[in-house]
């Protein structure tokens, strides 16, 4: 009776370890809303998991809070759009790699009768600086996200100061910000997937893209094991190199929405 008793305690113990090592066979990603509003993650990750046995468990925030989340220590890995700061994270020694995934472009989205009229603008300074002078609604992310601070580097391109009763800053995610902006009848700028994605459009079309300075590249990290040697180091590694191998780009290639691919895949 005892031995049978020794053997059950003993399997109850292996079955513990067990389930405590399945567990913990998980990364926390911490990367963008747009990555997350569009449907993209929903599509890759159990292509991942099913080959790695291991679960990416998302925190989609502005690009901002993203990096701020893997300062502290409180993300494994990070997949975000702004290559600038992604460089400088690295420079800091935050990180100790990153590498383009894919990209797609940032889009201008407005009132069907476009006050300001710039759909007819040449280069996304103009259109910008159209807005600014009529004095349209402009809803802004304003949550320090990688579209929030793209949309900065335009405004500033085009010579302008955004600010007064016109521009909204919303400190919120770009599924939010469109919802407003379609609210308010504003213009608003998004990546190209969420706008697709998005379903609420009421009176907001597409009404200027294609400009080289929409371009929307988007990177992944390795974290630094001598900042935050706690992480999951080896984890992250395996979904970092898979992003960059074949099956994961083909993966990223295969996304679509409404026959639409959403992100191209350019790692190299």
């Amino acid at each position: 009776m005892k031995k049978t008793l020794n053997l059950v305690l003993a399997a109850v113990t292996t079955m513990g370890l067990t389930f405590s090592a399945q567990a913990d066979d998980y990364i926390t990603l911490a990367s963008t809303t747009s990555t997350q509003n569009s449907g993209l993650f929903d599509s890759i990750l159990p292509k991942f998991e099913e080959k790695t046995g291991i679960e990416v468990r998302v925190v989609a925030v502005g690009t901002g809070q993203a990096f701020e989340l893997a300062r502290r220590g409180d993300a494994d890995s990070l997949l975000v759009h702004d290559t600038a700061g992604e460089k400088r994270f690295v420079e800091n020694g935050f990180a100790t790699e990153r590498a383009d995934v894919m990209y797609n472009d940032f889009v201008l989205i407005g009132p069907k009768d476009d006050p300001a009229n710039i759909r007819d603008a040449e280069s996304a300074a103009e259109a910008f600086s159209a807005i600014a002078e009529a004095e349209a609604p402009f809803a802004s992310r304003g949550d320090d996200s990688g579209t929030n601070r793209a949309e900065l580097r335009l405004w500033e391109n085009a010579g302008v100061e955004p600010g007064g009763s016109w521009y909204r800053e919303l400190g919120s995610g770009m599924g939010p910000t469109l919802n407003t902006a379609a609210g308010m009848d504003a213009y608003v700028m998004s990546d190209r997937a969420t706008w697709v994605a998005f379903e609420n459009r009421q009176n907001l079309e597409l009404l200027f893209s294609g400009d080289k300075v929409l371009f929307n590249q988007y990177g992944s990290l390795l974290l630094s094991e001598e900042k935050h040697p706690h992480l999951k180091h080896d984890l992250a590694a395996q979904w970092h190199n898979w992003l960059l191998s074949e099956e994961g780009q083909q993966a990223i290639a295969d996304f679509k929405v409404d026959g639409q691919q959403l992100f191209f895949p350019n790692a190299q």
